[in-house]
């Protein structure tokens, strides 16, 4: 029989979460053919075994499961044992799931029949529940209650992929346009390398407005290796690569430590763009300007700090959402910008 959906399981010591996730497949409601290929990166504690147990049943309810890898080598990451899961797949399409988190009985289900209504390069993600209930309450909030069409201008904040990656749901050929996940290793954010990459293809997004996965927070998470310094350089190349360079001009909205080191970090042509912070601290303010000490030239760069209400669009956001009880979401609205052409949020 045709395989319609592969479940695509990178597993490195999860054994103290397989059986939960496990169980989560096994509870599936889609009727489409589905598969479940797992790819052992190097695991040394009992996550074969438990998956080797659940296989008899998964196979009992006509899902077939695919093992590879394994071995005493060190581990390769999961960009790698993604791809090797990929390859070894025969669905149509593919359903990412990490080996500590739990699908909900209808997730494959509804990602499925919003897959088959869309154009085939679609990256198709859902809500979520984290797990502890509390964690993360701000990062939840931005998941689940992002718009569809901030999920295209939200792209460049510290939150990563406005479609999560345990909740990545495509046809496989969004895969292969995209040449897989990078392999680099430990450290490296291979879902949001994955995400731009997709998006420059001219990829597309959505998400079902469902709760569909619980998406577990724990100190061992792949993302923790992951330095803030290298999310930053990544988002702040995609931003000056396909926002910036289209602008004559910009403000920065947010005179203080952020904001300096977005500009000092902005490359040359685009520092050269920027006319103004903006800011509603009256000290911030009072100085007047910021001076830029590090500057190679010899008359250093001084860059004037207006109100808010006193700038110029379009704006680069270097302000955290949620922090400041609504103050800083309502200046913003007051002044009726449109999101993704006025103005875009880099923190």
């Amino acid at each position: 029989m045709a395989v319609k959906v592969s479940v695509i399981l990178p597993v490195h010591n999860g054994e103290k979460w397989l059986d939960e996730c496990m169980e989560s497949l096994s509870k599936q409601t889609c009727r489409e053919s589905i598969e479940l290929c797992v790819y052992n990166d190097a695991s040394t504690d009992q996550s074969m075994t438990i998956i080797k147990r659940w296989a008899e049943t998964l196979r009992a309810r006509g899902i077939h499961t695919i093992i590879t890898g394994g071995g005493k080598e060190s581990p390769r990451g999961c960009g790698f044992a993604k791809n090797a899961a990929v390859k070894a797949s025969c669905g149509d399409y593919l359903c990412f799931l990490d080996a500590d988190d739990v699908m909900e009985p209808r997730r494959i289900e509804l990602q499925l029949n919003a897959a088959l209504e869309l154009d085939e390069n679609t990256l198709i993600g859902s809500k979520v529940r984290r797990e502890p209930e509390g964690s993360t309450v701000r990062y939840t909030k931005w998941i689940n209650n992002t718009s569809q069409e901030q999920l295209y201008t939200q792209i460049y904040t510290s939150n990563g992929p406005t479609v999560v990656m345990p909740t990545w749901f495509c046809h496989k050929s969004v895969f292969h346009a995209v040449g897989g996940f990078c392999e680099a290793g430990k450290g490296t954010p291979e879902d949001y390398i994955f995400f731009l990459q997709h998006l420059k293809l001219g990829g597309k997004l959505l998400r079902v407005d469902e709760v569909l996965l619980m998406y577990r927070h724990h100190p061992e998470a792949t993302t923790a290796s992951v330095s803030e310094q290298t999310i930053w350089n990544l988002r702040l190349a995609a931003l000056q690569e396909r926002v910036l360079k289209t602008w004559d001009h910009f403000t920065i909205w947010n005179a203080g430590k952020q904001g300096r080191k977005f500009y000092r970090d902005l490359e040359d042509k685009n520092r050269n763009k920027v006319t103004a912070f903006c800011d509603v601290d009256p000290k911030k303010i009072e100085k007047g300007f910021y001076t830029f000490e590090n500057s190679p030239l010899k008359v250093k760069p001084r860059i004037p700090i207006v109100h808010f209400t006193k700038a110029e669009k379009p704006f680069v956001i270097c302000m955290k959402l949620d922090l400041t009880g609504g103050k800083f979401e309502e200046n913003l609205k007051s002044l009726d910008l449109k999101e993704g052409i006025d103005f875009f949020h880099f923190n």
